[in-house]
């Protein structure tokens, strides 16, 4: 069997295998010797059905003896129940909302349950147990004391998958070579490839699936930090445009703020500028709590880079975000009078400020017009979203380029913009308010530079955070009352958008904007002005509703998340999340940092409608955590493996995420990439590191 085949043509596989591989993006032998178990079971743990009591974790092997699928007693869900018999007894197995299950298990079949005993009116039963059908009691321990289980798909169970990798292992012509040098394996007592892919799989011991797991966590971990070093390299290899900028100028500027800059903004500010002036181009990422003020170091250095006839581009993920950095622009300048130019490009409008004699104001214009400005230097900041990276889009001699909540852009999306037709690269500074683990920033950002904005503005208050119980709803809501009453307004952010959403979460009391929007409006907040804004309305329409929140002409707002970012109205002090058990943590913190934008006290009413003393111990540290960063440390640690909020959009396996966890692996891999980068830049010398670079397309630069 060759590593490189294709799945279908080694196992015979029904049409549902198929599309169930293919979801899972297995088409190879190498990509299912890759797919990595999710756990392993022991099987030290079974008992006989005699012997559960409730609470138990266990295995239990037995003979379906009737299963049926039925609506529950309010006809809100459907369950499967199943009756499970040893030589000992019997008991149910429950699945709530798995109704496919009764077509799968017939009476008859023999099947091992994993799962929690639990208690009910009609005796114990095992809740929402894992299943396997086999063919004998033996036949998945096989004398071993654990086995691997794999995240599974409808049409693909673990067994099989246990069954295909071990046919692939014992007949594979030749494994893989391995990519980490023979040095590094022994540095670090890692086992080598082949060996590892066996301990992973079919591992007869819990140390032996420990060892590999840990190989194969330093290994994703080193070759992320690799692509990043090659990065850094590539990028700061390039000349740049060296800008020599007037200090002196720049404090005249700062001093037209509203407020005081934190001396973190200025030490960010003075950093940035030194860097202007290097002849190679500027890589920096700023990372800032929310409220921390990353948009003033973001104008101070775009009117520092205008001062010298240079161009700024601005990219933000969301049209709202690239709208209010638009204003935001627009009113910092203004204190000067300034007659800039700064452009808005978006997929749906484009603007641009030119306007003498209301400084405050803009015009809309044709997006040809806007364009034909840019490239003639005419607009020197534009600000848009991925409308930038259009083709179209040329500036005349772009020299900075800023990134907002840059983790929502890709590597390559980034270099686009960087990389205009030019001798010189422009300088590039990443921003992100999203809380970030160190050994998160260690991986995926030693590409770059970090500058960190750890002090808040003089005068802003702590937000009293405060967890609101099913029973406790109208205490909060005549809280929220008296704060509107008193001149304030406020967020409520529902999980989902309408009712057709609504309808299939039911069972989970799901709430819905437009639904939610309904009720409060006519049942709980009759005497406001309420407002509803969610992504599947026209950018016109958001524009209307987030002017009219603005203006207070809407006390209340209804939205989903999208106004996690880019939403800055001083005056709301008040934010409701419903269902905030289905957030992460990260994301609670931002939606949050929606209220923190003023000298007023801010509220935080989380609502949920669970009783589970996980979800009250993750929702009791967003209330006791000092900061955002303080969040993402207890995310990793406790929520789970590629859970941490957006982090599955860093493209870190599940396993990686682990290794996240562990600052001495992620130091231990630094080093090393460190020092092969050192010791041979080209990685000539390391043709498998160079090839498995290429081969997984991390964003780096081989030549």
């Amino acid at each position: 069997m060759q590593i490189d085949s294709l799945l279908e043509k080694n196992f015979r596989l029904a049409e549902r295998q198929k599309n169930a591989l293919l979801k899972l993006g297995l088409k190879t032998v190498k990509d299912l010797c890759f797919y990595f178990p999710s756990r392993y079971e022991s099987f030290s743990e079974r008992k006989n059905i005699s012997e559960l009591v409730e609470g138990d974790k266990t295995i239990v092997y037995g003979k379906i003896a009737e299963v049926s699928s039925e609506k529950s007693f309010h006809r809100k869900y459907y369950f499967t129940q199943a009756e499970i018999s040893d030589s000992t007894g019997i008991i149910k197995a429950i699945w709530f909302r798995q109704p496919y299950i009764a077509k799968i298990l017939k009476p008859g079949d023999k099947v091992a349950l994993t799962g929690k005993i639990a208690f009910g009116k009609s005796g114990l039963y095992i809740a929402n147990p894992l299943y396997e059908k086999i063919d004998s009691y033996q036949e998945i321990g096989k004398g071993k004391n654990i086995v691997a289980i794999y995240p599974e798909i409808r049409g693909i169970t673990s067994q099989w998958i246990r069954a295909a990798i071990k046919k692939i292992l014992k007949n594979l012509d030749e494994f893989p070579q391995d990519p980490l040098p023979e040095r590094i394996l022994n540095t670090y007592h890692l086992p080598k490839l082949k060996s590892s892919l066996i301990y992973i799989h079919i591992p007869k011991t819990t140390k032996d699936a420990e060892a590999a797991r840990k190989r194969f966590a330093f290994e994703e971990i080193f070759f992320l930090q690799l692509a990043g070093l090659k990065n850094r390299i590539h990028y700061k290899s390039h000349h740049s445009f060296k800008v020599t900028i007037n200090r002196e100028e720049i404090n005249n500027f700062m001093a037209t703020f509203s407020f005081t800059l934190t001396n973190a903004q200025k030490n960010a500010i003075e950093r940035i500028i030194d860097d202007f002036s290097k002849d190679y181009p500027m890589c920096r990422l700023l990372e800032g709590d929310v409220g921390s003020g990353k948009t003033a170091v973001a104008v101070a250095a775009s009117y520092a880079i205008i001062r010298k006839n240079y161009q700024v581009a601005y990219m933000a993920p969301t049209e709202i975000l690239a709208q209010q950095h638009f204003q935001s622009f627009i009113n910092y300048f203004s204190q000067l009078q300034l007659t800039t130019k700064i452009g808005l490009i978006t997929s749906s409008e484009c603007r641009k400020y030119p306007s003498k004699i209301n400084v405050k104001d803009s015009t809309h214009i044709s997006k040809s017009q806007l364009l034909k400005w840019v490239e003639n230097g005419e607009i020197p900041i534009l600000i848009g979203t991925q409308s930038l990276i259009q083709d179209k889009v040329k500036f005349k001699n772009l020299a900075f380029v800023i990134i907002d909540e840059q983790h929502r852009f890709g590597t390559r999306q980034r270099a686009i913009l960087a990389r205009q037709k030019s001798e010189s690269i422009p300088h590039l500074l990443s921003m992100t308010a999203t809380p970030i683990p160190r050994t998160l920033a260690l991986t995926i950002y030693n590409d770059l530079d970090l500058i960190l904005l750890d002090e808040m503005p003089v005068g802003r208050k702590k937000i009293i955070t405060i967890i609101v119980g099913s029973d406790e709803r109208e205490k909060a809501y005549e809280k929220i009352r008296k704060e509107i009453k008193s001149g304030r307004q406020a967020y409520i952010i529902c999980p989902r958008i309408d009712e057709p959403d609504l309808e299939k979460f039911n069972a989970l009391n799901v709430k819905a904007v437009k639904k939610e929007f309904e009720i409060l409006q006519k049942e709980i907040f009759p005497e406001f002005k309420i407002g509803m804004l969610h992504g599947k309305m026209l950018p016109k329409e958001k524009e209307k509703v987030l002017n009219h929140f603005r203006n207070n002409k809407i006390q209340i707002l209804v939205s989903t998340s999208v106004i996690e970012v880019g939403i800055d109205v001083p005056n709301a002090t008040i934010i409701v999340i419903e269902g905030a058990e289905r957030f992460g943590l990260a994301q609670l913190h931002q939606l949050r940092g929606r209220v923190l934008r003023s000298t007023f006290q801010p509220y935080c009413f989380v609502f949920t409608e669970s009783n589970s003393l996980k979800t009250r111990q993750r929702l009791n540290a967003l209330v006791n955590a000092r900061n955002g960063f303080e969040l993402a440390e207890y995310d990793l640690q406790f929520r789970g493996p590629g859970e941490l909020g957006g982090t599955k959009q860093w493209g870190i396996s599940d396993i990686g995420m682990e290794a996240l966890k562990n600052i001495k692996m992620v130091e231990a891999a630094q080093i090393e990439s460190q020092a092969i980068i050192k010791e041979d830049p080209t990685l000539k010398n390391y043709p498998l590191i160079f090839k498995r670079l290429k081969e997984q397309k991390l964003d780096f630069h081989p030549e």
